[in-house]
């Protein structure tokens, strides 16, 4: 199975590409998508868009994995991260393919064995369950990555959202 995992953001959107296969792991693609502040905001949006089919055309993702969104603070942040979060529950529709989404806690969970685990012992075990000589760079690619390994160890299939005709 090929997963997708997304951090979604409209700055930046982290993207994590694993395959899990007879219980193993291993990281074909990480990154970010990064667009720019002055470029305007239904660009930006289109420009995420455009780079995730990319992504999914190159790699043929058999999901699309995303965090649920949590703010506590910053509204206009929220919205626009939201925002970017429909874009990829969208850029996976268009696809055909399912979209899991975990809260942070079952992300932590998965990852550390501990649910309210601090983000460098995410990062850390990011790096030792795929077997990679270095942390993850920037966050948002670890943090992507964190979200596809928790699919792959969970698989809660409770945790589908209605889209692409699944239900």
């Amino acid at each position: 199975m090929i997963i997708l995992g997304i951090d979604p953001g409209y700055a930046i959107t982290g993207f994590g590409v694993i395959r899990y296969e007879n219980k193993r792991l291993q990281v074909l693609d990480y990154g970010i998508i990064k667009t720019d502040a002055t470029t305007p905001f239904p660009e930006r949006l289109l420009a995420i868009d455009q780079a995730l089919a990319e992504l999914n055309s190159r790699h043929r993702a058999d999901c699309f994995v995303v965090e649920e969104l949590f703010f506590s603070r910053n509204t206009t942040t929220a919205i626009g991260t939201a925002q970017a979060r429909g874009v990829a529950v969208v850029a996976a529709a268009r696809s055909g393919v399912p979209v899991y989404e975990y809260t942070p806690m079952q992300v932590k969970l998965a990852v550390t064995g501990y649910g309210k685990a601090e983000k460098k012992q995410i990062q850390e075990m990011v790096r030792v369950l795929l077997n990679l000589k270095k942390i993850p760079r920037p966050d948002d690619a670890a943090d992507a990555l964190a979200v596809a390994i928790c699919h792959a160890h969970s698989g809660d299939r409770n945790s589908r959202l209605a889209v692409g005709g699944y239900q």
